[in-house]
């Protein structure tokens, strides 16, 4: 897509190597991705919004044309706000897909010109997601084939403090 700007919203609690994935794939189909870190209301995050941030920001280093941001509210709202002409959602598993589908039939009705966007993430991460990051690093296991080294050592502080 020429000039095209892409929104990946979610409460990355924190990031892992499937958000990661996903981040990988919208980079190689968008001209620039937004990663924009949400308030849900139904979750009580672990980080801050400004850890969040530092560690999708450490996370995509790599990638150029990838920024980061906060939004609260609508995410439609804040998509039309910063011109995103797409939303990056990622798919696991069936049940993602339900959810998902129902929002993006919401998000349709508010604002008409956004693309939803579906993107799996590689085989090796369809298993995977924050809250079992979490729990598998709060009882000392290896989350190393989970998320970033930074990422983790993170979690490791957060959970140990020694």
């Amino acid at each position: 897509m020429k000039n095209s700007l892409a929104i990946y919203p979610g409460t990355f609690d924190p990031i892992t190597l499937g958000h990661l994935d996903i981040i990988e794939r919208a980079v190689s189909i968008f001209d620039e991705v937004v990663v924009s870190v949400g308030q849900n209301i139904g979750k009580q995050p672990l980080f801050t919004v400004d850890e969040r941030i530092d560690m999708i920001k450490k996370t995509t280093a790599h990638m150029d044309n990838v920024r980061i941001s906060y939004f609260d509210g609508l995410i439609v709202d804040y998509a039309r706000k910063i011109g995103a002409k797409a939303m990056i959602r990622g798919l696991r598993a069936m049940s993602d897909f339900e959810f998902e589908f129902q929002m993006a039939l919401v998000n349709r009705t508010l604002y008409p010109e956004l693309v939803q966007v579906f993107l799996m993430p590689h085989e090796a991460y369809t298993h995977l997601n924050s809250t079992i990051v979490r729990e598998v690093s709060s009882f000392g296991g290896d989350i190393t084939s989970f998320v970033t080294p930074h990422v983790a050592e993170v979690l490791h502080a957060k959970f140990h403090k020694e």
